[in-house]
This record gives structure tokens, C-alpha cells and sequence, in this order.
């Protein structure tokens, strides 16, 4: 068996901003595997300043990992530890080797086109018309489930967009998640989940930001409104630390986004653990090119969740590769009338 990595830098159609700044270009990299003429390919999604893994030997570690693809994917699992995105690339890369196309490692309804999956609507941050204007074409393709991101602009403007959206809608027509990224300080943060909480919202991510454990535990404990930890599990590796971030927290929800915890198999532990803790969860890409996206969302689909995914970020790129993926009335559908490109592993990634 032969392995390679290639980079690849995704070009957004627009400037989107988060509560981070504003992403213009996103980079990600392929592990590309050859064994007797068949191919396989994985995304490890990377985002600068977000990931865990965004260290300076990135790229020595894609190098080891190929240079040592022999010892499998269970083995380099665990020696990837402190890597979630290359393990969730060496997950893909095996899985699509072993697949009989190689971009179908789920066989499911879902890669059939007999089943869609339920997805959140996805408004970024910029100024009030904007997000209005993003907010009206949502509801116009059809979603149910709305997420905001919020803590860039004036609050007192993101109440204003989410008031002008429940006057036309209640919560029975559109459910709304707002994520604010860790903007608000713990001092501020249960007042403005209050304010927030006016709007019969299903959840805020991560209202402040991680690593202040005594402080989120209070939030969880008093806040009028349901919290998904999301940033807050980046980095937690041993299953030790998970328990005990999930018991002490206690949190409603947990938001697990495969490039940052591990891939499936990491996160397939988060879930357990939430599942044992009576701790809701949903799946959520990380601005994958639609190869990692395509992981996800057939993966997502054997978990059998009824809530709303993030799972439709491909069209926000300009140069992403053409796949069966289709985003259409608030879903994301496989469509077996769309193909892969042939030569996407052999030409483009090689």
C-alpha cells in the first residue's frame, strides 16, 4: 500500500465572517491511498486557530502518517491522539479504500436517495441587512431550523434581527440555534441569555469561551436557555477528561464536529457519554471540502438522529469538487444523478 497528502485551499464565494474574524480561504489536506489499482481518499479538516492540531509540525505529521500507513488505521488511531483531523483523514482513506466506490463508505437509504437528512440553515455573521438578506433566502429554500451566528455585531441589532424573524414566525415554524463562539463574557453571559431566551430559541452554542469550566457549570445550571457545548470539547482526548467535562458542565447539548474530536470513532465516545448523561448531541461539518462532508453526512445519517444537522456548508466555496450532495428544502439529499469527477483522486489530489 502507498500513501501521499496533498494541500488544498478552498476559495469562499464570500467573505464570512465569525465572531473569530473574517475567513476568506480555507485550507485543507487529502490522504490519498493506492493499493493494486484502487484508491481511497480522506479529508483532514483543518482551521487555523480553531483546531487543536494547528501546530507547526501539521505537516511532518501528515508526512509520518503516510510513510507509516502499513500499521493501520486502529493503531495510528490512537498514536494520531493529539491529530483529530489526520485521524478522521486516515478513517476516510481506509474506508473509501475498502468501499466499492470510493465515496460511498456508508451504504445506506441516505446513498441510495431514499432518505435525506435534516439539516440547520446556516447565517453568518456581517452587518443587519446581511444577515436579513441571508435569514429570507433560508426561509425561502425551504429550512425549518435556522442557526445565527451572533457576537460580531451590536447585540442589541441580533435582537432586533430575531425579533423581526418571530414576528413572521413562531418556534412551531422555525426553529432557531443561535452560536456565539465563546463572545460573551462570563459576567454578561446569563444576562443576554436571558435576553435571548425572549425568542423561544432552541439552543445557543457556546456562549462563552472554553477552558472556564466553573463558570460554564453555572451557565448550564441557571440559563433560561439550552446550551450546546461546542469549542469546548476541542483538545479533550482521554476518556477520563470527557466524563468528567460532561459531569461537571452538564450541559443540554453537545454540538461534535469530527475533524476537531477524532473523527467517527472519537466521537462515537462523546456520544456514549452524552447518552449516558442524559446530554442531547447533533453532528456538525467544520467546512470540509464536500469529500470530508460527504464522511460526515453518511455517517451522520446510520446514527438515526431526529434533530436538525449542520451539515450544509459545500456551497459556500467556490472551487469545491462537484458531488451527489444536494441541499433542497432545508435537507441534504444524496442524488445519484450527480456524480463524482473520475479523475477527483487520480488528477486532482495526486
Amino acid at each position: 500500500m502507498k500513501a501521499s497528502y496533498k494541500k488544498y485551499i478552498l476559495d469562499f464565494k464570500r467573505a464570512s465572517g465569525t465572531s473569530r474574524g473574517i475567513l476568506k480561504q480555507k485550507e485543507t489536506w487529502f490522504i490519498i491511498l493506492e493499493n493494486n489499482s484502487k484508491f481511497g481518499i480522506g479529508e483532514c479538516g483543518i482551521l487555523r486557530g480553531l483546531s487543536v492540531d494547528d501546530v507547526p509540525n501539521y505537516e511532518a505529521k501528515l508526512q509520518w502518517t503516510c510513510a507509516n500507513i502499513h500499521l493501520g488505521k486502529e493503531v495510528l488511531w490512537q498514536k494520531l491522539i493529539e491529530f483529530p483531523s489526520i485521524q478522521f483523514g486516515v478513517e476516510q482513506a481506509f474506508l473509501s479504500l475498502e468501499a466499492e466506490h470510493p465515496f460511498d463508505l456508508f451504504p445506506s437509504k441516505f446513498t441510495r436517495n431514499q432518505a435525506p437528512i435534516l439539516i440547520n440553515g446556516l447565517i453568518w455573521m456581517g452587518d443587519e441587512g446581511f444577515m436579513l438578506e441571508q435569514i429570507e433566502h433560508k426561509l425561502a429554500d425551504g429550512f425549518s431550523c435556522i442557526k445565527m451566528k451572533i457576537g460580531a455585531i451590536d447585540f442589541k441589532s441580533e435582537l432586533k434581527l430575531l425579533a423581526s424573524i418571530r414576528k413572521q414566525y413562531s418556534k412551531d415554524q422555525i426553529e432557531l440555534r443561535v452560536d456565539a463562539n465563546g463572545a460573551f463574557s462570563p459576567e454578561n453571559a446569563l444576562t443576554k441569555l436571558k435576553q435571548l431566551s425572549e425568542y423561544d430559541l432552541h439552543s445557543i452554542e457556546q456562549p462563552i469561551k472554553p477552558g472556564n469550566f466553573a463558570a460554564m457549570k453555572l451557565l448550564c445550571e441557571s440559563t433560561p436557555l439550552p446550551i450546546a457545548l461546542d469549542e469546548e470539547l476541542i483538545g479533550v482526548f482521554d476518556y477520563t477528561k470527557k466524563l468528567a467535562l460532561l459531569q461537571t458542565i452538564q450541559p443540554q447539548y453537545i454540538i461534535l464536529k469530527p475533524s476537531f474530536v477524532g473523527g467517527f470513532k472519537g466521537s462515537q465516545e462523546w456520544i456514549a457519554l452524552a447518552e449516558k448523561n442524559n446530554i442531547g448531541w447533533w453532528i456538525t461539518s467544520a467546512l470540509e471540502s464536500n469529500v470530508g462532508l460527504n464522511a460526515i453526512a453518511q455517517w451522520t445519517y446510520t446514527l438515526d438522529s431526529k434533530l436538525p444537522q449542520g451539515l450544509g456548508t459545500g456551497s459556500l466555496f467556490s472551487n469545491n469538487f462537484d458531488s451527489p450532495l444536494t441541499v433542497e428544502k432545508g435537507t441534504i439529499l444524496y442524488k445519484k444523478d450527480k456524480n463524482w469527477p473520475m479523475n477527483l483522486i487520480t488528477e486532482v489530489c495526486i
